[in-house]
Order: C-alpha cells, then structure tokens, then sequence
C-alpha cells in the first residue's frame, strides 16, 4: 500500500480519525494520549516547521503544517483544538457548520479523570491560587497534579496512576469548548474585561468563563464581584470570600481595634495578615479563595493555614524584586489586563499610602482592545508617576486623559523599558519624590517587545539589578 493509499484510508470519515489543531504542548499532549489510547491521530498547524514536530509519536503520520488543513479538519470524526487557536478560524468554523465535534484537551481530560477536580478560573490571580492550593494538597500529604493553563499540560497528569486529587487552571480559551466539566468545586475568582478581542464582548466572555461551572458539585464565589456568581440550583454547596467580616462558615477579614486584619472563617480569626509574606488585598483574597477551594476538597484547614504563612507567591505576579535608592520594586509582569492591573496598583497602594507614599506605575504594551480609562480612579489615588512602553503607549495615554487623570499624575512616553529605567532615575531624583515603590504592571499583553509575560518581567528584574549595582558602584 502506498503512502498515499495509506492516508486516503486513514482520512476516511468512518474511521474515527482524531485531528489535532495547533502543535503547542497542549496539542503534543493531546496527539500523544490518543496515539497511546490507540486513536488514528493526524495533527495541523500553521506553522512551517513546529518546533514540537520531532516529539510526536511515530504513530502519528499525518502532518499537515503551512496552514490549518481544512480539508483534513472536513474528514475528522472530532477536533481537539489547542487553546491559541479561535473558534473563528475559518477552517475550524467551516468544520463546525460541518457539525464535526470541536473539544479541546481539558475535554478529554475531564472524561477521563477518576479523581476529584478542582477547576479554578477568573481574569486574574488563577496561577497564584492553583498553585496555592497544590501546595495545600501536597502539604497535607495528597497526590496532587497541578496543571491545565499552567505548567504541565492536563492529559500529562494522568501520567501519574496514583494521583489523588486534580487542581487545574483553566482559561477562557480552554473553557469554551468543554462541556460538563464536572468538577468536586470550581471558581471563577473574578472577571474583569480581558482577551475581548477573541470572545467579541464581556457577554461571550462571561459565557465562557461561567462553563467551569457545568456539573460542578460545589463552587466557591467572591461576594465583591457578581459576575462570578453562577446560574446553578441554589442547593449546591457554596463557599463565599471577600473583604468584609464574613457570615457563619464563610471567608473574609475581620479587622480588630488596633487595625490589625485577619484571614477569619466565621468569627473564628484564622490568621493576622503580617503573618503573610504576599502583600496586598487581593492576596489576602486569593489566599481566602485558596481556603474555600481546599474546604470544599476536603483538605484540613489547619494544615492549609500553616501552608499559607510559607508560601511566598509566583515569579511576575506582584513579585518583590529589591529596595534599591529606598524605592521598592515589584513585578507584576503577569498583570496582563487591567483588571488585574487595577488589584496590583490597589493592593500595593494601600500598602504605603499610610506613609504618604505613592506607587511609579510601568504599563503598555499590546492593548487587546480594552478601555484603559478604567484604570483612571486607582492611579489617581496610589499613583504618582505612570511610565508608557509599548505598542499601545500613546493609545493608554489618551484613554488615561479623556478619563481626567489628575493633574498630579504625570505621565511620560518612554517605549521601552530601558528607557523607562531612565526615567525613573530622573522622577526620583528630587526630594519631593513621593514614589516609595516601583510597580511593573502592565495591563497588556507583551508579545510587541518580548516572547511572553515571563522574558518582559525577566528584563524587568535585570534592569533593577543593573540599578542596584550602579548604586553600590557609585557608592
């Protein structure tokens, strides 16, 4: 049989031929754990050559690269589409109108795991919780696999036969084409507009983000934010977190005479705040959420609030670099959407605001179609000095004035981050500099300058390094 004989029998429509769309690590996941169930497996990407070729199976014969084989994609008996790749690519819409099965590994996953799931989303903070709570699991002796959006790919856990318990990170790119995920508890922590370039509109973003919650046998919501609140029978069970004294078994803060606020469960205070190594308000709500979660997982409150005061947060998620020149600096270079950007500022702000200091925010970069006029009431009230880079700088820059940023908020054009760490040595040279902290935050996406979030907040932490060298240079 020829090659060619060989591949017209492959692409059979009843063959059953599983296609895989875009060959990232989720797709060589994808391509490996069906070669390995035994699946006839064929892979597309609209790259020449991927980078990850040489890593699928041998099993794996048809690949099409160049452009997402539409053809191929009309011959399949299901898609599973990695999550960089939108629904409205022609050739996958094509397929859909085709009513071919389009599902992406999280589907597959959840059909196949034995184990309880956690399954945590929200615009922002959904890597510093999962993490958080793997810890908490690992912590209190459970075999736990963390993955999904973040790090390992979740087919790849099911690697481990004697996982216990599932927690994964799921993005809206993921979630809209899973159904009846059927998690033990699910969240959406917060939303806040964000990839509305992808989903149109709040409304197909909310949408897709809110599929967490199909099948979900308990949820954790934030009583600050009603968007994370799901349309699901009243009598599932349901944990809530937020700012304020909470309810009988529920979370929040209690602050007491002296000012001090706790971490409470109820009226039971669980821990003081100092007692946390990450700052900030919404912290203390990601550490709530990361409770929640745990509670409803069955893992002992005890051991979580032990593993709580160790855990010191992720790289680029508010991360503290160094105090150089008496100015903190901090790297939130995760902070890719405003929402998460505004946690940032306000976090950190009501952190020296009692010390009549005031943040040096660095934002910009790829804008993804949001409105950042939002941003305009936290910098008026933390920030002092707000430094643009990036592709959308000047974009940021009018929506920031048409919102009537204040008069003392100054704004500078600087490009790149070079530059910008030269502006900052200008800004704070003068003792009337109120800048007690340096915020990388950007609210954008960074792929006009940099590879990702990851190598942006890299050349961040270098460039803090350079400048605490020169100080002990000049020095």
């Amino acid at each position: 049989m020829t090659a060619n004989t060989a591949t017209d029998v492959l692409l059979h429509k009843g063959s059953g031929l599983q296609v895989v769309v875009g060959l990232g690590q989720s797709g060589l996941s994808v391509a490996r754990y069906l070669a390995n169930q035994g699946y006839q497996v064929a892979v597309t990407d609209a790259q020449p050559a991927p980078s990850l070729a040489s890593q699928l199976p041998t099993e794996v014969v048809i690949r099409q690269f160049g452009a997402i084989d539409a053809e191929l994609l009309q011959r399949a008996a299901r898609i599973i589409i990695s999550p960089g790749i939108s629904l409205t690519t022609e050739a996958v819409a094509a397929a859909r109108r085709a009513h071919i099965p389009v599902v992406s590994d999280i589907q597959l996953f959840c059909e196949a795991c034995t184990v309880p799931i956690v399954a945590i989303t929200g615009s922002n903070a959904k890597s510093t919780v999962t993490t958080l709570v793997g810890q908490m699991a690992a912590d209190a002796g459970i075999n736990v696999g963390v993955g999904g959006n973040i790090g390992v790919p979740a087919l790849t856990l099911l690697d481990d036969d004697e996982m216990a318990l599932a927690v994964l990170e799921l993005s809206s790119f993921q979630l809209e084409t899973v159904t009846n995920l059927g998690a033990q508890v699910a969240t959406v922590l917060n939303m806040s507009p964000d990839h509305l370039d992808r989903h149109g509109d709040m409304l197909g973003y909310h949408q897709a983000k809110h599929r967490i919650f199909q099948g979900a046998k308990s949820v954790v919501i934030n009583r600050e934010d009603a968007l994370t609140r799901p349309l699901v029978a009243d009598n599932l069970p349901r944990v809530s977190t937020g700012i304020h004294a909470p309810d009988k078994n529920q979370y929040g803060l209690i602050t007491d005479p002296e000012g001090q606020i706790h971490l409470a469960r109820g009226t039971e205070r669980l821990l003081s705040a100092d007692k946390l190594l990450i700052k900030g308000r919404h912290n203390l709500l990601n550490a709530q959420a990361a409770l929640a979660l745990g509670e409803l997982a069955g893992l002992p409150l005890d051991s979580m609030v032990q593993t709580l005061q160790q855990f010191t947060g992720l790289e680029h998620r508010c991360q503290y670099v160094a105090k150089v020149n008496d100015i903190d600096y901090f790297n939130d270079s995760k902070g890719t959407n405003i929402g998460s950007t505004m946690a940032a500022i306000e976090g950190l702000g009501e952190v020296y605001a009692p010390k009549d200091g005031k943040l040096l925010l660095i934002l910009g970069g790829q804008g993804k179609g949001q409105q950042f006029g939002e941003l305009t009431p936290f910098i008026n009230q933390y920030v002092s000095q707000v430094l643009l880079i990036g592709e959308d700088a000047k974009q940021i820059e009018q929506h920031l004035r048409a919102a009537k940023i204040s008069e003392d908020v100054a704004l500078h054009q600087c490009q790149t981050l070079a530059n910008a760490f030269a502006t900052i040595q200008q800004v704070t040279k003068s003792s009337l500099s109120q800048v007690q902290a340096v915020l990388l935050s950007p609210a954008c996406a960074s792929f006009d300058q940099y590879g990702g979030y990851a190598e942006r907040g890299d050349h961040f932490n270098q460039l803090v390094d350079q400048l605490s060298a020169s100080k002990q240079t000049v020095s």
